[in-house]
């Protein structure tokens, strides 16, 4: 950004049309250019990443999101839409790097002599959430508030005998992310890339008459974060489904993208409405203004005044606008644009934005305070209001309650590196994130549900209805089983009958009607195939029955001298039992064909063992 605004600055003095024409190339280009490389190289790098994250951790498997092509794609993209100037953040794009990384640090242990440690898939789970983790914590160097943000964001379950690790982990990141800016990084471009807002409040920094305004702010903040969620899916909705938009825009997102940071481009430039709204100026710079305990109503004569050339951010460079107003601007303006900007065809985070747009809302609660109290609440000879308390607590308010997060908390004081501001802090963001939990899910799962994920959402504290009602309203009553005593016929019947069906209940006996387990159809028509031969109408609906489990990512090749085929029955007398472990369905464990051979101990010896073998096989043919 501040590469952008010097090339600006040098065109602009030879002429105002050179200068306009550099501001909105730079933006578009390198938009442009983001999109065309998640275009060429992955377009799972698009957007957050947290939201994918969190299916992926509750067990669906996304294609290529963990691929080494994503990581590429998302770290030049993300270089080049920060770079931009565009309203987005990092944090969800270092979120997705993150566990990008855990994941293939975890494939790389393949050759290792503990390649069995490692493979569980309990194991990749807990190195992703860690991989979450160190994402949070590279960006805002703060290593407590990560593990929390990083377990309510991405994890529903989370095992606690997993925090040191990601503790441990996220300390380590956070230090050598340190270690590489004071290395690498030159001096005078340092603070640009680390995200740490120290404050200078005292310690006695709120009075008790103040915690009605926080209360205030906390449901000002709530409102603001429901409605930014539900104009989020307005929009996304109306791009996906919206002929008109389809029509004129085609199906390649590119061209939208490049218009519309053509769009922010012209709306923040400086010599024009940028004025109004701080455009020049990066989220960094604004929201070090916002935080600072001095006020922008009040002249730098008055000791609480803050110095000329900060004040000039907010009065539009020669003092014509008040600076409630360029507030009042920003808020608006940027409230819009950044619901906008995260629907683009880039990365894109939705954290850093938040946080300053609710710095912005507290920024202008304080400003108002001490107009009216100037002196503060008890008088000359009390403390003074503080402006940037209230665009620390309107951060942590708003941010919590778009993310439905309260570890925003602890990250808020690890990254202002005060705690005098945690109380007011913690009753605003739990306002906040009350209300508008009861009105709208959090941006990430509303993000899950405009691509349709397969995700299972809490149940809404809204409705009193769905905490009441008991599962036998819901469930299907006439399913499909098989038993011990299932002959072969009946069980021909049953897939001929089911074709769409991929799993079967498993139970004792039709009138005790235990549960065992459950049995694939492919397991079942193999069976089938084996005892009476190759049945063409099974063939067919076989085939079909495999695009569900195809859906799911479930069904893999079969490892290694598992010879199994459908249409001969020249395996009928080779290994009794399959060894993929890879097929959805069976869900009998240790007892299941997938594992060891378990005799006549398992429940389903009669059903999964020839004939010609010493197991007695109680199925009887018609």
């Amino acid at each position: 950004m501040w590469v952008r605004r010097h090339i600006y600055e040098v065109a602009n003095d030879h002429h105002v049309y050179l200068g306009f024409a550099t501001w909105i190339l730079f933006a578009t280009v390198l938009v442009t250019c983001a999109a065309l490389v998640c275009h060429a190289l992955g377009k799972q790098a698009v957007g957050s990443g947290i939201p994918e994250l969190k299916v992926i951790m509750h067990g669906f498997v996304l294609k290529n999101y963990l691929s080494l092509k994503t990581l590429t794609a998302k770290i030049i993209g993300l270089t080049l839409t920060l770079g931009s100037g565009m309203p987005v953040g990092k944090e969800g794009p270092f979120v997705h790097m993150g566990a990008i990384v855990a994941s293939l640090l975890n494939k790389a242990t393949s050759a290792c002599q503990y390649n069995a440690f490692f493979s569980n898939e309990g194991r990749q789970m807990e190195m992703l959430s860690s991989g979450c983790a160190v994402g949070i914590a590279c960006t805002f160097s703060a290593p407590a508030g990560a593990v929390l943000y990083g377990i309510e964001s991405t994890s529903k379950y989370f095992a606690v005998k997993n925090y040191w690790r990601s503790f441990f982990a996220t300390t380590c990141a956070a230090l050598i992310f340190r270690f590489a800016i004071a290395a690498i990084v030159p001096q005078h471009i340092a603070g640009t890339i680390t995200a740490y807002y120290q404050t200078n409040f005292p310690n006695e920094v709120f009075l008790i008459e103040e915690i009605p305004f926080f209360i205030l702010l906390g449901i000002g903040c709530g409102l603001m974060g429901a409605s930014f969620i539900w104009v989020h899916r307005r929009i996304s909705l109306f791009k996906k489904r919206n002929r008109a938009f389809k029509a004129i825009f085609g199906k390649s997102p590119i061209v939208f993208t490049a218009l519309f940071a053509m769009v922010v481009a012209i709306i923040t430039y400086p010599e024009g409405f940028g004025r109004y709204v701080a455009g020049q100026y990066t989220f960094r710079e604004t929201l070090a203004d916002f935080l600072a305990n001095c006020t922008f109503s009040l002249t730098n004569v008055s000791s609480q005044g803050c110095p000329p050339e900060m004040i000039a951010h907010w009065t539009g460079g020669g003092g014509e606008f008040h600076p409630l107003l360029t507030l009042f601007c920003y808020l608006l303006v940027y409230y819009f644009l950044i619901a906008i900007c995260v629907t683009l065809y880039i990365p894109a985070g939705i954290f850093v934005p938040s946080f300053v747009i609710g710095a912005c809302a507290g920024r202008i609660v304080g400003e108002v305070l001490i107009m009216y109290w100037p002196d503060g609440f008890r008088g000359a000879d009390g403390p003074q209001i503080y402006p940037g308390l209230y665009a620390v607590v309107g951060a942590a308010a708003y941010t919590g309650a778009v993310t439905h997060s309260l570890s925003i908390a602890v990250i808020v004081c690890e990254t202002t590196g005060q705690l005098c501001a945690l109380l007011p802090v913690l009753i605003a963001l739990m306002i906040g994130n009350a209300i508008c939990s009861f009105l709208q899910p959090s941006i990430y799962e509303s993000i899950i549900n405009i691509q349709g994920y397969p995700y299972l959402v809490d149940l809404p504290p809204s409705r009193i209805s769905v905490h009441t009602m008991k599962v036998e309203k819901v469930m299907v009553k006439d399913i499909v089983f098989i038993t011990r005593d299932t002959t072969y016929m009946e069980l021909r019947e049953i897939l001929l009958e089911t074709p769409n069906l991929r799993s079967y209940p498993f139970v004792t006996d039709k009138k005790s009607m235990t549960l065992l387990g459950s049995v694939a159809r492919k397991y079942l028509c193999y069976l089938l195939v084996r005892h009476i031969g190759p049945e063409p109408g099974i063939q067919m609906q076989k085939r079909k029955s495999r695009t569900a489990s195809e859906l799911f990512n479930t069904i893999g090749q079969f490892r290694r001298g598992s010879n199994v085929n459908f249409n001969t029955i020249n395996g009928a007398h080779q290994q009794g039992f399959l060894t993929d472990r890879n097929i959805s369905g069976n869900t009998l464990l240790a007892h299941s064909p997938l594992h060891e051979n378990q005799g006549e101990r398992g429940p389903l010896a009669s059903l999964l063992y020839s004939q010609n073998e010493s197991h007695e096989v109680p199925v009887k043919a018609n």
